[in-house]
């Protein structure tokens, strides 16, 4: 879908030149990027960006000098799509809280390149950070508004069948579109946009990236209009520490200050818009393990009337501070999917993480198919010729074929770490399909860790959406360890260094909360709680009933396993969305959870906190609510004077209002058949084309009648016939193959979804 989309958008750019802006132009018409390497998906937004849809060509023209042009035959088939150009004002403004930042971006963009009297679909796309989940889309054009919203997944209709939907999701999983229908050529569409993302963490530094990066094509051609950027950065490092600016790829001025708080803005007068991302990097002084927690009573409208409970643990700057050694299993998923260029990037970072061990550190690998390849049957010392071995092993054995059985040698990794003695035991494990024993091995792994202090920690590695990311993020739960889904496979070998880093830089392990007494209830997510690296922060969540205690006290093992106690103090949430903050790890864990325990309680649990916070969840999908503000005004003026307004029913829409439902946004939980046929992750599946239905019942159809008699049989037969008879059996086979034909359309319609 990228791909397609790039090249619709590179399509675009080459028919927008068709648009005439006068005599005195100041700028030449929309030229590509100009890179040393053509790339499938050079085109891609990398800023928030709107496109015009064009399925037919003739409409593209200046809506306010027309150029009457020779008429253009045939249609754009896929349509393409034109950058609109970005008028006035951009503002932009992120708030940090701890690892997470909430961005708005807020722009006005000119339908620019459809004749006046014309109209055409708009798409919005917005491009987001590390992590990214879409918050929000709203879209102002004369008389209508258009908005976002979460609805629950059993959606009621009202009793109608066929409920209106609208084009939108996800391109990649970082990008999201959303088509707005039929704009008038010339109209000015005001767009707000909020999404949230996470902040790179290491040491006390914090590194946060926003897509910023506008293309020439989207300034406004003519004269030089001048133009504003307003970039406001607002950092709650909660801590009460001093936050210091380190980097920043625009020029900030510090604007506000408070304890552990400060504010950086930017407004700018440009001729052209920006042309490099929003980076921007701080640190929070502390040079020891430090936290804090948050409380925060439930609002009127939250149906758990618990309330929210968070906590934070933070490395420091820990330059000298020892961290575990390690003692760790790599077990890698290498069946028929993982083939091309999936198992060359695994192999890399494979390679990359074995040179990072320390000599102290062990290691083996296990890599998996239907069958187990051991490098070793008991763990080796990483030394220099170690390494080297295991790599050459690596590019022996690593050859992708076979199918997906994973119990195996997972046990086998456990058995392997089992006499682990001063580390912390690891088993790194990457896969990218699903198997149909993943509630027994969850259960398994929780009956193994009764009772052991150091057991395994489990690392996981989803790539794909074909693998069940919930099991693997169950599994990493349970054993204390870390979870990375890889859902766009371009970024496997960056995203699995990523994680191995975390996994290699633990300092505070087997970390325990301090009964609370005076609780009535108390549950926090995760329910086993993980190692602190120094490569980020740990966070916890939670729900509680009680009176909560103004000093907690957390309790952990050092590298040297010392034992290490800190009291956490009550931080003020004042400017803090606490439960929002935290809302989308909560989702997850407990969608986590749902699907382990086939608990309905728990999945209604999901949706409600989705719908509540905004964020989405396997249990709930977008919507867009359109709005015609004439149509209300006429409606709000009837009400005024008096007259009797016909109330809504339950699932119509209000008059003026309409709900358009979008495409399921979820990843699923795993797809078992595409797993056992080798499909590899990102690969679409598509429906036999229509004619190649037709064709192939009509064959089956005939060959079944054929099979009844023998060909000697049936070629005299052929001889005697007449030209009548014959045109009769023609037409039976005929009409044969379209009854058959019909069958097959009907079983694949009643086996797809609804998107």
């Amino acid at each position: 879908m990228a791909e397609e989309f790039s090249k619709a958008v590179e399509e675009g750019i080459k028919l927008s030149k068709r648009i005439y802006f006068g005599n005195d132009r100041a700028v030449s018409p929309p030229k590509p990027p100009t890179t040393m390497v053509k790339s499938n998906t050079g085109f891609l937004p990398t800023s928030p960006m709107v496109y015009a849809v064009i399925h037919d060509p003739s409409i593209v023209d200046n809506p306010d000098i027309p150029s009457y042009q020779p008429h253009v035959h045939g249609r754009c088939d896929p349509p393409a799509l034109i950058p609109l150009q970005m008028i006035n004002v951009v503002d932009c403004k992120v708030d940090c809280y701890l690892d997470s930042a909430f961005v708005e971006v807020v722009g006005s963009w000119r339908l620019h390149c459809v004749s006046g009297s014309r109209s055409c679909d708009c798409v919005v796309a917005v491009p987001m950070g590390s992590q990214g989940s879409i918050l929000g889309v709203e879209v102002s054009v004369h008389r209508k508004s258009y908005s976002t919203q979460l609805v629950d997944m059993e959606y009621k209709t009202g009793g109608k069948e066929n409920v209106p939907t609208q084009e939108g999701g996800f391109l990649k999983p970082n990008m999201f579109t959303l088509t707005i229908p039929q704009i008038d050529g010339g109209s000015n569409l005001s767009i707000k946009l909020n999404w949230s993302q996470k902040i790179i963490c290491g040491n006390d530094v914090f590194s946060l990236n926003v897509p910023f990066n506008f293309p020439d094509f989207v300034n406004p051609a003519g004269k030089r209009m001048s133009k504003k950027e307003k970039i406001l950065i607002n950092v709650n490092a909660a801590t009460g520490s001093e936050v210091t600016c380190k980097t920043s790829s625009h020029p900030m001025k510090e604007v506000k200050r408070n304890a552990g708080s400060k504010s950086f803005s930017n407004e700018t007068d440009v001729l052209s818009w920006s042309k490099f991302d929003i980076n921007f990097s701080y640190a929070v002084s502390s040079s020891q393990i430090n936290g804090g927690f948050f409380l925060e009573s439930a609002s009127v409208d939250d149906v758990d009337q618990r309330e929210t409970f968070c906590m934070y643990l933070s490395s420091g700057n820990l330059q000298n501070t020892k961290v575990f050694r390690k003692d760790i299993v790599f077990v890698i998923d290498i069946s028929g999917s993982m083939r091309g260029k999936l198992i060359e990037d695994i192999k890399k970072a494979l390679s990359a993480a074995l040179y990072k061990l320390d000599p102290g550190d062990s290691f083996s690998i296990i890599a998996f198919n239907g069958e187990i390849y051991q490098f070793s049957t008991s763990m080796e010392m990483a030394s220099t010729d170690a390494v080297d071995r295991a790599i050459e092993w690596i590019n022996i054995n690593f050859v992708a074929g076979g199918d997906t059985n994973l119990l195996r040698p997972l046990n086998m990794a456990i058995e392997m770490l089992s006499n682990a003695r001063s580390s912390v035991p690891i088993i790194f494990l990457v896969t990218d399909g699903t198997v149909e024993d993943e509630r027994q091995t969850c259960d398994m792994i929780k009956n193994r860790i009764t009772g052991e202090s150091m057991f395994p920690r489990i690392y996981t590695f989803g790539i794909g959406s074909f693998c069940n990311q919930y099991f693997l993020k169950m599994l990493a739960m349970i054993s204390k360890g870390q979870h990375v889904a890889a859902l766009d496979v371009d970024l496997v070998e960056p995203q699995m260094r990523k994680l191995f880093g975390k996994a290699s830089s633990l300092v505070l392990a087997n970390i325990t909360i301090d009964v609370l007494d005076d609780l009535d209830e108390f549950e926090v997510y995760p329910s086993h709680i993980p190692d602190l690296s120094s490569d980020g922060p740990l966070t916890l969540s939670g729900k509680y009933k009680g009176n909560f205690p103004e000093v907690l006290k957390v309790k952990g093992i050092l590298a040297d396993f010392s034992n290490f106690e800190i009291n956490l103090e009550l931080q003020s949430a004042k400017d803090m969305p606490v439960e929002r903050v935290f809302a989308r790890e909560q989702i997850e864990y407990l969608t986590a959870q749902a699907w382990l325990t086939s608990s309905k309680e728990i999945e209604q649990k999901v949706s409600k906190l989705s719908l509540q916070t905004g964020f989405l969840s396997e249990y709930t999908r977008m919507a867009v609510l359109e709005i015609d503000r004439v149509v209300k005004a006429k409606q709000s003026a009837k009400q005024s004077d008096g007259k009797k307004v016909s109330k809504k029913k339950k699932g119509e829409d209000v008059q003026g209002e309409r709900l358009l439902l979008l495409p399921k946004t979820g990843i699923g939980f795993g797809n078992l058949a595409a797993t056992v046929e080798n499909i590899p992750p990102g690969a679409v599946e598509t429906l036999p084309d229509s004619a190649e239905m037709f064709a192939k019942a009509a064959s089956d159809c005939c060959s079944r009648c054929l099979n009844l008699c023998c060909c000697m049989c049936c070629i005299k037969c052929c001889i005697k016939i007449n030209n009548q008879c014959a045109t009769v059996f023609s037409q039976l086979c005929i009409g044969l193959g379209c009854y058959s034909c019909l069958s097959c359309c009907s079983d694949i319609c009643c086996s797809g979804d609804d998107t």
